[in-house]
């Protein structure tokens, strides 16, 4: 079961489900089907010779979903 991305074309919500094979997806905000699939966005490392960049801190800066500080890193 794939974790889609859509936005809402009747209400503009954002969002991501699992998409189970023969269901059609409805907008948890107006429950419409009029969904754009969007594109995801994954995350890939450089060829940096330092690591230390690469690793998140305690600030609420590791790339949370939820945003900065959802983390629990406080």
């Amino acid at each position: 079961m794939p974790i889609y991305e859509y936005a809402c074309s009747d209400c503009g919500h954002a969002f991501e489900t699992l998409v189970r094979s023969g269901t059609v997806p409805q907008c948890p905000h107006c429950q419409s089907t009029a969904l754009d699939k969007q594109l995801s966005v994954f995350a890939t490392t450089g060829g940096s010779a330092d690591p230390a960049p690469l690793m998140a801190g305690p600030c609420g800066t590791c790339g949370h979903p939820d945003g900065p500080g959802a983390c629990a890193m406080h």
